[in-house]
């Protein structure tokens, strides 16, 4: 008896509650109740009626089933939610799906023509994509990959398709308790060279670099051999999608509801989603932060005070006070404005490991060209203000060219941009001169530069080892003559003088010595005047009163007759008569200095030699 109940209990529950089971399909004849789900072969995704955790509204949404935290990857009525659980999916007679509450009102609608009267089934797949197919020939009619809300799972596509003009892109969510439509876009600009850019309402808040996208961070390089790019781009649609090489990785792209753009995978071991890249993340992710022909250098410990905007090379700040202030939006300018930068000799300066300018302005070249055609191909066009040259994989050397102002450019050790920037003559040489990196149409200014800069060095350098070598000579020739013996500097302070019949020893004198000890040759310590100069009185720091006789540099008198006079003082040194202690021959300054005599001793003597 108690198994016969058992039997009718679970047929009851099948019969009941058919979509309870791991049925990933259901047809026109069924529907899908609040309470009931799809579940996708492999049993990685789900698809019911779910609340947000704070919320009481429900919604038709699709979400991981392995997962301990529920996690939302896709929602149909995000701006329509049901106020109880009266909802149901169901498929209507045209072959579209449809979403209605208890009072028959139409929520959603996958809303396509369906041709013929083949009916359409709905279908879960194991990459979390909705989709609808004709049950006749499972050609997919309708797919939720194409309507996607704020995230990006691997092999769905972003971009547009170019025939039906099919925009694919993510929009954030109003907030965590609310699925509606908020104020992030996430989408492809196939502008130029084709970018993904994150959007505030109408204004640009992040960009990619263009095409062909290069690894931007530290964290996305640790993670970029975990997953692969597939980026078409052709008359019929420009788009992207991203795949995993370890299916057991679980990886989504979301944009937040605060603007942050995040690659999240799910780690088992602490049960919860770790970020492994985010953007923008610091102040040079911000679009525009530096403003036109600005470049940016993110933050780290080293320049965490220094301002992060800096002109490209041939630009200067447009506002030096909005610099000084650590405001660069609003960009740099020429250096020579009004200077024309066409036929003038100009050429280009190479600025390496870049995040490529917004290509909104820019242009692949039609051809193949090597790096030094791409360089003529934008000189030749007056409007050309930077180029780079790059190997794509599989498709050769291709030149893209910017036209017009450069905008958001950043300076990053992860990236592999290289941007030749367009300077005048004068910007070129300068840069010639601080590195060898330059490029430039006319290359023969490099080998002018150098052949008249080399030989003006050498003849400078010859004319100053002259220049030394004389004054070596003469300065050899004063201190060899017989009329004295040069001692040191400190031989005579503090040591009486000795009258042995013997030229006395004497010392040459430093000039800041001698300032000092005069007090910078105070106007009070000048004892007298003559016709070749003057007399101070000083002190020498172990107490020496000293007297310094200054020769007038315009005295007219030169090294023979100071050495003349030098020999006559020497040979007139007597006990009674005032003592030289020295001489001081320093930047064009000739003195003598002797002991200090009072009481006019000191005048009879040196005024007579005056």
């Amino acid at each position: 008896m108690d198994a016969e109940k058992i039997v009718m209990s679970l047929i009851l529950i099948v019969l009941l509650f058919p979509f309870c089971t791991s049925l990933d399909t259901f047809t026109p004849d069924q529907s899908i109740k609040d309470g009931q789900s799809l579940i996708s072969k492999e049993n990685n995704f789900a698809l019911g009626f779910f609340s947000p955790s704070n919320s009481s509204y429900r919604y038709l949404g699709i979400w991981y089933v392995k997962l301990t935290k529920q996690t939302v990857v896709w929602v149909a009525n995000r701006n329509d939610p049901i106020k109880d659980s009266s909802g149901v999916l169901s498929i209507n007679q045209i072959g579209n799906l449809v979403l209605h509450d208890s009072s028959n009102r139409l929520l959603w609608s996958t809303n396509v023509s369906v041709q013929g009267t083949t009916s359409s089934i709905a279908e879960l797949l194991d990459s979390g994509n909705l989709v609808v197919v004709q049950s006749n020939n499972k050609k997919v009619l309708w797919q939720s990959f194409d309507h996607p809300t704020d995230t990006l799972l691997p092999n769905m596509r972003l971009g547009l398709n170019r025939i039906n003009g099919l925009d694919r892109f993510l929009t954030s969510w109003k907030s965590e308790d609310d699925p509606g439509t908020g104020d992030y876009f996430y989408k492809m600009n196939p502008t130029g060279s084709p970018q993904v850019s994150l959007y505030k309402g109408s204004t640009l808040y992040w960009r990619s670099d263009p095409w062909p996208w290069k690894t931007s961070s530290s964290a996305a390089a640790s993670v970029s051999s975990l997953f692969y790019y597939d980026f078409v781009n052709n008359i019929d649609e420009v788009s992207y999608a991203y795949f995993l090489d370890d299916p057991s990785i679980i990886s989504r792209l979301v944009v937040d509801n605060s603007g942050l753009l995040q690659n999240l995978m799910w780690n088992d071991g602490d049960l919860q989603w770790k970020e492994s890249w985010s953007a923008p993340k610091y102040r040079c992710d911000n679009y525009g932060h530096c403003g036109s022909n600005g470049k940016c250098v993110p933050d780290s410990d080293d320049n965490f005070y220094k301002f992060e905007c800096t002109c490209l090379p041939g630009y200067e700040p447009k506002s030096p006070k909005d610099w000084y202030h650590r405001d660069g939006s609003g960009g740099c300018v020429k250096k020579q404005l009004g200077f024309s930068m066409c036929g003038n000799e100009e050429g280009f300066v190479k600025v390496t490991r870049l995040k490529g300018p917004d290509s909104f302005n820019a242009v692949w070249m039609d051809m193949s060209m090597s790096s030094s055609e791409c360089e003529q191909a934008c000189l030749s066009n007056c409007s050309c203000t930077a180029f780079t040259s790059m190997n794509i994989d599989g498709k050769g050397t291709r030149c893209l060219a910017w036209y017009g102002e450069l905008m958001d450019i950043l300076e990053n050790t992860y990236e592999r941009w290289d941007l030749h920037v367009r300077v005048d003559a004068m910007e070129l040489a300068t840069y010639a001169r601080k590195s060898k990196g330059f490029l430039g149409p006319k290359r023969r200014m490099a080998v002018i530069i150098l052949s008249v800069s080399v030989p003006l060095f050498l003849v400078s350098l010859i004319a100053y080892m002259w220049l030394m070598k004389r004054k070596t000579k003469v300065k050899r020739n004063l201190q060899n003559q017989s009329f004295f013996f040069i001692g040191t500097k400190d031989s005579l302070e503090g040591n009486e003088l000795e009258d042995n019949g013997r030229h006395p020893d004497l010392s040459i004198f430093d000039l800041s010595r001698i300032v000092s000890a005069t007090d910078n040759f105070s106007p009070s310590n000048r004892l007298g005047q003559g016709g070749f100069g003057s007399v101070f009185k000083g002190q020498l720091p172990n107490g020496q009163l000293i007297a310094v006789k200054r020769l007038s540099k315009s005295s007219g008198q030169g090294i023979e007759e100071f050495k003349n006079e030098v020999t006559l003082i020497a040979k007139l040194q007597h006990r009674n008569l005032v003592k030289i202690f020295g001489c001081c021959i320093q930047e064009e300054e000739k003195m003598l200095i002797y002991e200090y005599m009072p009481n006019k001793s000191l005048d009879s003597f040196i005024f007579v030699l005056l």
